[in-house]
């Protein structure tokens, strides 16, 4: 029982673990920010690849250009914000989830066109 005890008693307080977890925890977030805007990955967390799926042709390329909008918007705004001071907090507390989301939109609306051949657009997802 006493061997239990001295187990306990070098275990780190809750005072002492809390901290460590929340900064493991924004690191972690923060790498797999990171590992999201990679492009070439084919892991969808924001889009839903089934989305499209019963989509025409031509309401695909209204759908693309709305997403498309979007994602110029965001990336102007982080572009933007990355001229001031604390600019890359800014655009990863608000912007880089919805960039994110915009480019697995278009991701997802492309590879629904060239499953049903809509060859109405050139997508331009080679050149990012």
């Amino acid at each position: 029982m006493a061997d239990m005890r001295d187990r306990i008693a070098r275990w780190p307080s809750a005072a002492r673990l809390g901290p460590r977890i929340a900064g493991a925890c924004a690191v972690v977030a923060l790498l797999a920010g990171c590992a999201a805007t990679g492009g070439s990955s084919a892991l969808n967390i924001f889009a839903d690849p089934g989305k499209y799926q019963f989509s025409s042709c031509e309401n695909l390329a209204v759908q693309r250009r709305n997403w498309q909008g979007k994602e110029e918007e965001l990336r102007l705004l982080m572009e933007k914000a990355e001229k001031g001071s604390g600019g890359a907090v800014v655009n990863v507390l608000a912007y880089q989830a919805d960039y994110v989301a915009a480019t697995e939109e278009l991701r997802t609306i492309d590879s629904a066109a060239r499953a049903k051949n809509c060859g109405s657009w050139g997508s331009n997802s080679a050149v990012r």
